[in-house]
């Protein structure tokens, strides 16, 4: 599964680095739980928990049926 989160973050990649941030995978767990680190302008961006719920956990739920939920660390 860590390969098909690796390729769907590419996807949405392109969105954080046009407002000067990226994402960073951190570990995939068996259970479905994804952790990845926003980075730049995303790390400190008071909007960065709605990126991350609105826009990879669901793109990454929608396309990987085995993700359960994204979190920050």
């Amino acid at each position: 599964m860590k390969e098909q989160v690796l390729e769907v973050l590419q996807l949405v990649r392109p969105a954080l680095q046009a407002d000067g941030g990226d994402v960073e995978l951190v570990d995939v767990t068996d259970d479905g739980v994804v952790s990845v680190k926003l980075k730049g302008a995303c790390g400190s961006c008071p909007m960065a928990t709605m990126t991350l719920k609105m826009g990879i956990e669901r793109t990454l739920k929608d396309k990987i049926p085995g993700v359960k939920e994204v979190v920050q660390v």
